[in-house]
């Protein structure tokens, strides 16, 4: 197992946050605040939310974020 690094944790707090009133807002700050693109911040943030350890940091915030993905997935197929 491999323990959350201080960006991941980062990543899921910025997820918690998560309402951004202007269009780009949210791509901007990703960039700003961690230099990675928006693809490379969901993959980050993919890998992230199926680690353990993610689970035992913010468990609730975790399930939103699977149950979110899972359901833009289920339109997609």
């Amino acid at each position: 197992m491999s323990a959350l690094t201080d960006t991941d944790r980062a990543i899921l707090e910025l997820e918690r946050a998560g309402r951004w009133a202007v269009p780009g807002a949210k791509d901007r700050e990703i960039l700003d605040r961690f230099a990675l693109t928006p693809t490379s911040y969901y993959i980050r943030l993919n890998w992230i939310i199926n680690q353990p350890e993610a689970v035992e940091y913010d468990a609730l915030l975790v399930q939103r974020l699977i149950r979110l993905r899972d359901r833009r997935r289920d339109v997609r197929t």
